[in-house]
């Protein structure tokens, strides 16, 4: 197993001793720069930890400002590596460990076969996918694996896929592979879903629906809901009854008096984002109601702040403090 960092190892809420832990969302509710901070609050609680990019694009790459990704994994530091999926190099290494079929080179015209089964069979390349997240926890070279998934609304094909592909394969080689991977994908010790969504009514709604297709789809457990860009409280309870005064009629023709039109325009723009704030609240306050026992986070929205490290390391704060 890749050494952790040194220090005794914490557990944080929601997440505990998951082996195996798929972070999944609404597109542009930052799903990636969760999965980073989520690896990165993981690593720092003393665990080994191996972020994997599903769909190989370049968020965990971007978050930790490195060059692309690849197949094989990358060190972040001691105790914490990153890679990019790879269908092809995926099948390579399934046949060099478990038809022990040495490969050297391209095997283009066996993925070009492969291309053809995966079209025709579906969970096939899924399959292959998951197989790979497995057998990394079940090799345990990592203490977690992080796995930046694809969207909500394609998730539940990929937890499937061992189910998918048993339909096909009632007995053989591929049957009792499938089997080992649905132990672990079951295990909810082992294996856990996060769910990231933003306090707005779409990601609020398609959350809601997630978990729903998660309960009725798959055996695969939701440990934790993520509620990013959560807007800061603009007034403590004092500043609020002398912003509501300056609001109400008579507050703002005194304003106008005292600090023109410029005082005017700052108060409008307050009042606009105490209104989007409300909005937000209540569909958290949807979401928080939905969700039953499940434990949540709430990210707070960091503002004028660059994707990349600095970023990363602001999510993984707030994680360690929220799940603490």
């Amino acid at each position: 197993m890749t050494s952790a960092p040194e220090g005794a190892s914490t557990r944080l809420r929601g997440l505990g001793d998951l082996e195996l832990i798929v972070v999944t969302g609404k597109g542009g509710v930052g799903k990636s720069t969760l999965a980073a901070g989520i690896a990165e609050a993981l690593h720092r609680s003393g665990k080994s930890v191996l972020l994997c990019d599903i769909e190989a694009g370049s968020g965990a790459a971007q978050a930790f400002e490195l060059d692309p990704l690849s197949f094989t994994p990358t060190e972040i530091r001691p105790g914490f590596s990153a890679m990019a999926m790879d269908t092809e190099a995926s099948l390579r290494e399934y046949l060099k460990i478990y038809l022990r079929i040495p490969i050297i080179g391209k095997i283009s015209p066996l993925a070009k076969a492969f291309d053809f089964v995966a079209t025709a069979a579906p969970g096939v390349r899924e399959v292959l996918t998951v197989g790979k997240l497995c057998y990394e926890v079940r090799e345990r070279h990592y203490d977690v694996v992080v796995v930046d998934a694809p969207s909500s609304g394609y998730v539940t094909s990929l937890l499937n896929a061992p189910e998918t592909i048993q339909a096909l394969a009632q007995v053989g080689l591929i049957r009792s592979q499938t089997d080992w991977m649905l132990e672990i994908l079951h295990d909810q010790q082992r294996t856990g879903v996060v769910c990231v969504t933003t306090p707005e009514e779409m990601p609020v709604t398609e959350t809601m629906e997630l978990l729903d297709r998660l309960a009725e789809q798959t055996a695969v457990a939701p440990s934790l809901i993520v509620a990013n860009r959560v807007l800061p409280e603009s007034f403590n309870l004092r500043e609020r009854e002398a912003f509501d005064a300056l609001t109400a009629a008579r507050g703002l023709a005194a304003v106008k008096t005292s600090a023109g039109e410029l005082g005017l325009s700052a108060l409008a723009l307050a009042r606009a984002v105490e209104g989007i704030r409300n909005q937000r609240m209540a569909q958290l306050g949807d979401l928080l109601e939905g969700i039953g026992d499940l434990d949540i986070a709430l990210i707070p929205e960091f503002f004028a702040v660059p994707s990349g490290l600095r970023m990363t390391s602001l999510i993984a704060d707030a994680l360690i403090e929220e799940l603490a």
